[in-house]
């Protein structure tokens, strides 16, 4: 048994939006582009990338995420738009973006910061933004200039509602054909 883990704090999506998402894929890989797409099973939204953890330390962390979140009400969000970061001009990695509850996910985002903070995780240097990742570029060439024009044109597609009642603690194992994500726990909202 290693002693580290690869280790992220994040939040699930409803199998409606990933079903959507998956659909979306699906159209946008007829551009060609080279794009390693996520598997839409595991989508959710990171509120915090730990990197690697001692086994040790795990369950403090989830005690932590626990404690930070007890005392947010659960709530909704509306998956909304496509886009991608830096910019569409220069893409690396695609998403999808939230019309409400952003500012609900920001606020979770902090509580997480805050308390991973006294345990001894860095802040993020970056601003918090609220997505679900549906690829990272590998190539810049010209089908990816095609993808971007079709994102273009679907900037305010609608992916509907999803829940927000628990913060998860994921494991994260790095595999040739994707990572595989684990739950280590789970923190109920409001809890």
């Amino acid at each position: 048994m290693k002693g580290k883990v690869r280790t992220f704090v994040a939040v699930e999506i409803e199998e409606g939006v990933r079903n959507r998402a998956a659909k979306l894929i699906r159209r946008l890989q007829q551009s060609g582009a080279d794009v390693r797409w996520v598997d839409t099973r595991q989508m959710h939204i990171t509120l915090k990338f730990l990197g690697e953890v001692d086994l040790r330390d795990v369950y403090h962390v989830c005690l932590a995420v626990e404690k930070s979140v007890a005392a947010v009400e659960p709530f909704s969000i509306e998956v909304r738009g496509v886009g991608a970061f830096p910019t569409l001009a220069r893409p690396r990695v695609l998403w999808l973006g939230l019309d409400y509850g952003a500012e609900q996910m920001c606020d979770l985002n902090a509580r997480v910061e805050s308390a991973l903070q006294s345990l001894g995780y860095p802040r993020e240097a970056r601003r918090f933004q609220a997505h679900l990742t549906l690829g990272r570029v590998r190539k810049q060439d010209q089908a990816l200039q095609d993808l971007a024009e079709m994102i273009r044109e679907m900037q305010d597609l609608e992916f509907g509602p999803s829940s927000v009642d628990e913060v998860v603690v994921f494991s994260s194992e790095l595999q040739p054909g994707g990572p595989i994500y684990e739950p280590m726990g789970r923190a109920e909202l409001g809890g």
